[in-house]
C-alpha cells in the first residue's frame, strides 16, 4: 500500500472508529447490555467518550476534505 492510499483511507478509519464507539456508548439499549455483561470494561470504555466524539468529528471533516479534494 502506497503512502498516498494510506493517507486517503486513514481518516475513514478514524471516522468509523468514532462512529462505532459512539453508537455503543450513546444507545441506551447497548449501554444497559454493556453495563450488565462487561462491568468494569464498559466503564473504562465509557471514559473514552470524548475521544470517540473527537474521532467522529475530526475524522468526518478530514474524510470530507479528502473526498472533496479528489473530485
Amino acid at each position: 500500500m502506497t503512502p498516498e492510499k494510506l493517507d486517503f483511507f486513514f481518516p475513514f478509519i478514524v471516522f468509523f472508529y468514532g462512529l462505532i464507539l459512539l453508537v455503543v456508548l450513546e444507545t441506551p439499549a447497548l449501554v444497559k447490555i454493556g453495563e450488565e455483561r462487561l462491568g468494569a470494561v464498559f466503564q473504562q470504555m465509557s471514559r473514552h467518550r470524548g475521544l470517540a466524539w473527537a474521532c467522529f468529528f475530526i475524522g468526518g471533516l478530514w474524510s470530507f476534505q479528502n473526498v472533496y479534494l479528489t473530485l
